[in-house]
Parts: structure tokens; sequence; C-alpha cells
């Protein structure tokens, strides 16, 4: 059982992201990769997370990857706190930098809504 990114997990479900997790085992390196996709509509942020066992069994992060709407260099950080307060301070600007649609609808909404 997965309990990598738990708190991003609840996060994500908490602001209306949908997300995908795929594992993968490469066959050259003794890590292991957990891969996962979110977004409100496409699944085109990625989160690319390395990690091993420790000797007790244990799973240790070794580095977490994002990638916000298909950047060509990824936010590195070590920790899922460092990620979660990242997320939490620009995950909301950057979504409305790329998709201004999604903000038009939420505003036409309001305003229906308090117009009836």
């Amino acid at each position: 059982m997965f309990i990598i990114l738990s708190r991003t997990k609840q996060f994500l479900r908490k602001n209306g992201y949908f997300y995908k997790k795929e594992y993968m085992r490469p066959l050259m390196t003794p890590d292991n990769i957990y891969i996962f996709k979110f977004g409100r509509r496409e699944l085109d942020n990625r989160l690319i997370i390395r990690y091993g066992h420790k000797w007790t069994g244990r799973q240790m992060i070794k580095e977490i990857d994002l990638r916000l709407h298909k950047q060509k260099h990824p936010r590195v950080f070590r920790t899922e706190a460092e990620l979660l307060e990242y997320l939490q301070k620009h995950l909301l600007e950057h979504e409305a930098k790329v998709h201004p649609e999604l903000n038009d609808k939420k505003d036409e909404k309001v305003t229906d809504a308090a117009s009836k």
C-alpha cells in the first residue's frame, strides 16, 4: 500500500484536481519510481517521486520532481512538506495563467447566481 504523498493527495482533492498514479521499477537502478499525473481538466501536471527502502523496510523519498503544464526543467524537492508549501503558493496562480478560460467560467457562474 502506497502512503507516499498522502497529504499532497488530500490537498489536490480538496482543490478540485484529479490524479492518476503509475508505478515503475527501472531495471538499471535500485530505486523505485512513482509517477503521479494531476490536473483539473487534463492530466498535464506531473510529479515523479524517486524512492527507495531503508534496511527496516520503510520507504525513503530521495527526490520529488514537479513539472507544471509540461515544463522543460522540473522543480526538485527533498520532502513532501517543501512540495506542499510550493503548491499552496504557486499552483492556483500558475493554473490561472495557463488556463484563463477556467477562471472566466467561474466568474460567470458567480455573477449569474448572484443576479437570480
